[in-house]
């Protein structure tokens, strides 16, 4: 009995590794219809998330919107999509329009010059963020009212902008791309995870709105996005729970898997989803069901940051 059992464990193997393909093809395809033809707005596109947005929302056949605050680096991702585009799959050529978020007076033009040329949109991606590092008390009240504009109030007038649309239409769907620190907040990023937290807010308000005009509104979180250049840097962060809370969070998420993810997303009109690693996981949780033990980690972690003098 034994030999058999040895001989089939590769037959089986073999197998599984078949319907985990088949079900991975059948998935791709599913996807490419489910956007194909659609009209698809991505914010800040010119980002490294955006582009790989554009890439995959691009090869599926969408009709896409790229909007960014840079001309030049739109054409460029104009030009390095419709090189790589495939000949024998339908792809449509991208709009591109200039948009800086943290301007709202431009906002409600942008939404007025898209509807205007495709007539509606189908699928709305708020992925635009600005970030800033550094004390509550140095940080102007100029910078934290334009943090806010980039990630709360740039997202929010856009998605009042093409909503009405979405409504009267009964269909689209609306993606805020998020940040874990719309869940807990950190130290020395005060204004950014505020904005984080109120746009998870606002969201998660305007899905329950909207449910019964058949819009779907889906928040995707990821901890951090990893940039293509920046790589964690060697040291021992194993001294305490606090760096290596952070060792992980430096690592984050890499945009291909965040756009692949957005795809799924938009594909299986999920509400949310969390993309992290299992300790960011794990401190979502405590910050939920034992805060006081959370916030004297992170005391601890503000202690330790402020008594270690930095290099250079």
């Amino acid at each position: 009995m034994g030999v058999p059992a040895v001989l089939m464990l590769p037959l089986v193997l073999l197998g599984i590794s078949g319907l985990l393909f088949i079900y991975q093809e059948v998935s791709n395809l599913w996807s490419k219809s489910a956007v194909q033809n659609k009209v698809v707005v991505i914010t800040d596109a010119i980002s490294g998330l955006g582009k790989e947005c554009a890439r995959v929302f691009h090869t599926s056949g969408a009709r896409l919107v790229l909007c960014g605050k840079n001309w030049e680096r739109l054409q460029s991702l104009h030009d390095a999509l419709i090189s790589v585009a495939d000949p024998s799959k339908q792809t449509f050529t991208p709009k591109l329009v200039l948009l800086d978020l943290s301007d709202i007076s431009c906002v409600q033009d942008v939404a007025k010059e898209v509807l205007d040329c495709y007539g509606c949109v189908d699928i709305l991606i708020n992925n635009a963020s600005m970030k800033v590092k550094g004390p509550a008390h140095k940080i102007s009240l100029e910078l934290d009212k334009k943090i806010m504009d980039a990630n709360y109030f740039g997202p929010i007038t856009l998605t009042k902008a093409l909503l009405p649309n979405m409504i009267s239409r009964r269909t689209g769907q609306i993606v805020l791309v998020n940040n874990i620190q719309g869940k807990l907040g950190i130290p020395f990023r005060t204004a950014y995870a505020a904005a984080k937290h109120a746009a998870l807010g606002f969201f998660d308000c305007l899905r329950a709105e909207v449910e019964e005009y058949d819009v779907i509104v889906s928040t995707v979180s990821p901890s951090f996005i990893r940039s293509y250049r920046v790589h964690p840097g060697q040291g021992n962060w194993e001294d305490s729970i606090w760096k290596l809370f952070f060792r992980r969070l430096t690592y984050g998420v890499h945009p291909v898997d965040v756009a692949e993810e957005v795809m799924r997303t938009v594909r299986r009109k999920k509400q949310e989803v969390f993309l992290a690693n299992p300790i960011p996981k794990a401190a979502v949780y405590l910050r939920t069901f034992f805060p006081e033990v959370f916030f004297a980690v992170v005391a601890c972690g503000v202690k330790e940051k402020l008594n270690v003098p930095e290099e250079g």
